[in-house]
């Protein structure tokens, strides 16, 4: 087995495959290289160097994508915040209650596949109240205005349940804030992706 270095000089979502300039080879390519599943497809930035392992020296073929990397005096960017990345749904919050107009804090990071770090996270929350017109604000955990971020509701009817979904930040810690708008509020909310 070996391993070279070399330069992404195209990459294919569709078949998860590249197109490799070799540093010890600069005259061709190689064409159809396997990309790692470990590697986020939004990292196969042409002109990001990249490591490739050689299963076999004698056949150029017979390679795969290992890593991608920038390297600071290329100039390449590194791939932008804001890829999302989906995992299995996760149970976050499970039924509960939020006193009206009260403001409850949960960690969603470090749980459910959603890593320290995340940016934000992509939910589905659903609530019930007995109160008629309540509502819940969703914000990253002290936002200066709750009702700048994501609301779900307002119940038309007593014990009736609203369901809203969709991407929501995070403070640096992971935590978000909850609060019931008019009435008391039972919540569950889920995770199933997260933004980096």
């Amino acid at each position: 087995m070996l391993i070279q270095r070399g330069i992404i000089q195209a990459f294919s979502a569709s078949t998860y495959t590249a197109s490799v300039l070799l540093f010890e080879a600069t005259s061709h390519f190689l064409a159809g290289v396997p990309v790692s599943n470990a590697i986020d497809g939004t990292s196969g930035l042409v002109g990001a160097l990249c490591a490739v392992l050689f299963f076999d020296e004698q056949n150029p073929q017979d390679a795969v994508v290992i890593a991608t990397f920038a390297n600071g005096a290329s100039g390449l960017p590194s791939p932008a915040p804001g890829r999302v990345t989906f995992v299995t749904g996760y149970r976050q919050v499970n039924a509960v209650t939020i006193p009206a107009n009260t403001l409850s804090t949960f960690t969603l990071t470090n749980l459910g596949g959603i890593p320290a770090g995340a940016l934000g996270v992509v939910y589905k929350a659903y609530f019930t109240s007995p109160t008629v017109g309540t509502s819940i604000t969703l914000s990253p955990h002290n936002a200066s205005d709750n009702n700048a971020y994501q609301s779900v509701g307002n119940i038309q009817v007593a014990n009736q349940y609203a369901n809203g979904g969709g991407l929501l930040q995070v403070d640096a810690n992971g935590q978000i804030d909850i609060r019931a708008v008019l009435g008391n509020a039972t919540v569950t909310l889920y995770t199933h992706g997260y933004v980096y």
